[in-house]
């Protein structure tokens, strides 16, 4: 009965923060363009503030939800290739903890006064693309049996 609630609320979480970034990406860096730069910096640290609230918390629901999903398929993990599915959910755990390197990475830069704007492009788009193929991984693992 746990199981269905965690995958429910990882998937939840999972498209909040995958939106998130699609936003900030896809959406908002272009746009801001057309924007005057004296509300582009208004705008850019508005939506900063927002995202930190509101990501903090869909973070620990991700990964809390993906953790005890996790768990439940301990036995699949310790032979990771000895199926497709254990295979492919390791992937998903090795890009999810990659995704976590790029948060540490991305806390060096800032408090080291190293974060540029092209650094900061960067790392959003890097952790975008993680998480579309950890989406694809996701999807991969219930129909590629082996």
């Amino acid at each position: 009965m746990l199981y269905p609630f965690l995958l429910v609320t990882h998937l939840l979480a999972a498209i909040a923060f995958i939106g998130t970034l699609f936003f900030e990406v896809v959406i908002w860096h272009n746009a801001r363009q057309q924007v005057a730069v004296t509300a582009q910096t208004s705008a850019d640290q508005a939506i900063a503030v927002r995202s930190r609230k509101v990501l903090h918390g869909v973070v620990l629901l991700l990964y809390g939800a993906g953790i005890s999903l996790a768990w439940q398929h301990r036995g699949v993990l310790s032979q990771p290739l000895a199926s497709s599915f254990g295979t492919l959910l390791s992937l998903k755990i090795i890009l999810a903890l990659s995704i976590i390197g790029h948060y540490f990475l991305l806390a060096y830069w800032l408090k080291s006064a190293r974060l540029t704007t092209t650094r900061a492009s960067w790392i959003r788009r890097s952790i975008l693309g993680h998480m579309v193929l950890i989406v694809i991984l996701a999807k991969a693992m219930f129909y590629w049996h082996g």
